[in-house]
């Protein structure tokens, strides 16, 4: 792609160094790929890919890498070596136990490693003298939900009812303490990041509904929906990435930029997951496309109505929605036509050019 090879020249990733934690996961394999493909020097530190597909080995992320660490996040002697060695400029923390049924199940783990592994994080933060840029990617999750219709702001009440949310909502609070205790009067900047329901090739996450509906859908099963009614800020993974990438070259120079942002989509892609089943089934041509709803209350709570309010992003940061969720929807569905012909590279970097890689 001609398009990011020039950009390598001119653009402000070129030789970065950038740690990024997480980067196996979904989220942090985009991310890594953007970042390769932009010239950055990147490290990354994660757990080995936790499913047998996944998008790290796919696009071969390993060979695209300045270094790869296969470690723990609760792991602070091992990171803060990683941290050290890398000597960074810029770090994006994606490192976490990322679903709220697996935090019911593993309580304590889910708190490990999205609290005391974003305490690791920052103090390993500490010790590096070139550091400019840290982006602490939590959740929409992270707020105090009370099922209203309303966007949270960013400055509303953090909470959460589930392990899983309310792990990000101290994380938030790690991350603000440690901004204010020791990065208040140095040339490292730190900015929380709080995202939709993002959706995107490549996730083959369980218990997400976008990766059901392709199993599904791919093998022609009939899929069961849990939570029909839920309605998500959805949004292409492409969407808040690209935000990451802005405010992370903008805090690089200002720290007036420091603390918390949402990136979430506009209000109109505030959809139940019925509405984005049926814009799936409107995108899927070849086959019907068979499912049904679940009539039952779930034992297990999860969030029913949430939305985030994006003015302080559009405002002050210039970043805005590029994609509805019909059109996230259909980049999925193309991704996963491509994918069948392996041309996982070529549609993932046709993707970032459509969306636009002025970051």
């Amino acid at each position: 792609m001609e398009g990011l090879e020039r950009l390598k020249k001119v653009n402000f990733w070129n030789g970065k160094k950038v740690f990024v934690t997480g980067h196996t996961g979904f989220k942090g394999s985009w991310l890594v790929f953007w970042l390769s493909e932009l010239g950055a020097n990147v490290t990354g530190y994660s757990l080995k890919p936790k499913n047998k597909e996944n998008l790290f080995e796919k696009l071969k992320l390993k060979n695209k890498i300045s270094k790869n660490y296969f470690a723990d996040i609760r792991d602070y002697k091992k990171l803060k070596k990683a941290v050290k060695l890398c000597k960074p400029e810029v770090v994006f923390h994606l490192a976490a136990q990322p679903l709220v049924l697996d935090s019911y199940k593993e309580p304590l783990k889910t708190y490990e490693t999205n609290v005391i592994g974003t305490a690791n994080l920052l103090e390993s933060c500490k010790l590096a003298s070139k550091l400019r840029s840290v982006l602490i990617i939590t959740t929409d999750k992270c707020y105090k939900n009370k099922e209203i219709n309303y966007g949270y702001k960013e400055e509303d009440e953090l909470g959460g009812y589930d392990p899983y949310s309310s792990s990000k909502a101290c994380a938030e609070i790690v991350t603000g303490s440690y901004n204010d205790s020791f990065f208040y009067n140095s040339k490292t900047n730190i900015a929380s990041v709080r995202a939709g329901n993002v959706i995107g090739g490549g996730d083959w996450s369980k218990n997400r509904i976008v990766p059901d509906i392709l199993k599904a859908y791919n093998q022609n099963k009939e899929l069961f929906v849990r939570n029909p009614k839920s309605t998500r800020p959805w949004q292409h993974v492409i969407e808040p990435i690209s935000g990451y990438l802005k405010l992370a070259r903008v805090l690089f120079h200002k720290k007036s930029f420091s603390g918390a942002w949402n990136f979430g989509p506009y209000k109109k892609d505030n959809l139940k997951v019925s509405e984005i089943i049926k814009l799936f089934e409107k995108n899927l041509k070849k086959n019907k496309f068979k499912y049904k709803f679940s009539k039952k209350r779930q034992k297990l709570h999860e969030a029913n109505l949430l939305m985030l309010d994006i003015r302080k992003v559009i405002k002050n940061l210039n970043w805005k929605p590029k994609w509805s969720a019909d059109q996230a929807i259909k980049k999925v569905i193309e991704w996963n036509e491509w994918y069948k012909k392996n041309k996982i590279e070529e549609v993932t970097k046709k993707q970032i050019l459509e969306y636009g890689n002025k970051i």
